[in-house]
């Protein structure tokens, strides 16, 4: 995907300056744009995902309505080094000023990950998630599962209002006869193409986790416009004999094919946005804050939190036993396993993986589509429990705890390595949504 850009000049103010910036962006961004013929700001726009200015003059100050007219963000990449100009800050502050979304990228990166954004926020009209489940809310920890606001057509239609994502709903009780019907010879043979590193996993269930994954990816390989996969993996666990852990892995390392667990759309969103436009690893899990008390505790079936100073601010985060689904490319240590969960067949199985020690940034998109809540933190280490439904759990020291408590949106969030809320800033402004920072 390239975004496909508009260089606007002013009519009276265009020259040789002009025509050297443009053929420089050309090249500096042969692979995430696409420069149209240049047009003049007064005329008839084309369809494209943005305007870029590869030159700013005074013609600015006296044509700003015309500027405050053009529909689509505006980019402002006037130095040769493919970011704004300094001496260009007081025309971008002035036309921020009059109301325009105008966007300044102070490093290399930024532009082309605006641009990434750009193109996939025009792609994601034409892009299908898919979820495989049946009576969603309905059969294992219904008293947990019923209350899910993904699980709301309010939820659906808004995705699709807001980002163009149309999500299909598919039978998880079906494909789990599909990957049933799959022999173990052609499990074993698509095995032989991976290193698979186990722990304690038994030829079965090795086997019946390899058949979910050519079971999903027949269905994503049957439609191109699939982007994104969640299954309803632990409410409806009965459809199968397997967990999809492995296969998320499998199908991101080889497809580029995002994944939700449990089929959480909101995450799903969320996830593929972030990854898509800014590549970096992400992964989601459920966080645990320690002022949550006992409430968290009985959960995960621990007697107490890991000792840290400051308490208050800090988070366990787990997901069915681990850290959650680290694809392998991901992870700084990386284990298949039994499964631990109750809830799930006894084949089942898990991924006891690490992402690297350090900064971490939490994110997630809150009910409306409108923000998205950015947590920069730093994830200290690891806490194991034998025998608990925390075997493996990251302890993450975050900023503020008693105020996330008032502002968390959901038990769901996604972790980012690194401190990513400058380049999130900027992938929100071309998504038209806010960040809420915590």
């Amino acid at each position: 995907m390239k975004a496909t850009l508009a260089p606007v000049y002013f009519e009276k103010s265009r020259d040789e300056e002009f025509d050297k910036q443009l053929k420089n962006l050309k090249s500096l961004f042969s692979d995430e744009a696409e420069f149209i013929k240049p047009v003049a700001l007064d005329s008839k726009l084309p369809d494209v995902d943005a305007v870029i200015f590869p030159q700013l003059v005074g013609d600015v100050y006296r044509q700003v309505e015309h500027i405050k007219e053009i529909p689509v963000p505006l980019l402002a990449v006037t130095s040769e080094f493919g970011t704004v100009n300094m001496w260009d800050w007081e025309i971008v502050s002035f036309l921020k000023s009059e109301g325009c979304r105008i966007l300044s990228p102070y490093t290399l990166d930024l532009t082309k990950k605006i641009c990434k954004a750009l193109a996939l926020k025009r792609d994601m009209q034409k892009t299908k998630f898919v979820v495989f489940q049946d009576n969603p809310g309905i059969g294992m920890q219904a008293e947990i599962f019923k209350r899910f606001y993904w699980w709301e057509d309010r939820c659906t239609d808004l995705i699709k209002k807001k980002f163009g994502v149309t999500l299909e709903k598919r039978s998880f009780k079906k494909l789990g006869e599909d990957a049933r019907s799959i022999s173990d010879s052609k499990a074993e043979e698509v095995l032989k193409n991976w290193k698979i590193p186990m722990d304690g996993v038994s030829h079965r269930a090795l086997n019946s986790a390899v058949k979910i994954y050519i079971a999903v990816k027949r269905e994503v390989e049957m439609d191109e416009r699939i982007k994104g996969v969640g299954i309803n993996c632990l409410n409806e666990s009965f459809y199968s004999d397997t967990t999809p852990c492995l296969a998320w892995n499998m199908l991101f390392d080889e497809l580029g094919l995002i994944w939700a667990c449990e089929a959480d759309t909101m995450v799903l969103t969320t996830k593929y946005i972030i990854h898509k436009s800014l590549g970096v690893p992400i992964m989601m899990s459920n966080i645990y804050p320690f002022l949550m008390g006992k409430a968290a505790l009985k959960h995960e079936r621990i007697e107490k939190f890991p000792d840290v100073e400051e308490p208050e601010n800090h988070l366990l985060v787990v997901h069915c036993g681990y850290l959650g689904v680290v694809p392998q490319s991901f992870a700084s240590q990386w284990m298949l396993k039994p499964k631990v969960l109750a809830i799930v067949d006894e084949n089942a199985t898990a991924i006891d993986a690490r992402l690297p020690e350090g900064n971490i940034t939490l994110a997630k998109l809150d009910p409306t589509l409108s923000k998205l809540m950015v947590v920069e933190g730093r994830l200290e280490g690891y806490s194991q429990y034998p025998g608990s439904d925390c075997r493996n759990g990251a302890v993450i020291k975050i900023p503020n705890g008693h105020k996330i408590m008032d502002k968390f949106y959901s038990h769901h969030y996604l972790l980012i390595t690194g401190h990513r809320k400058v380049e999130l800033k900027y992938m929100l402004e071309v998504m038209d949504v806010e960040l809420e920072e915590i």
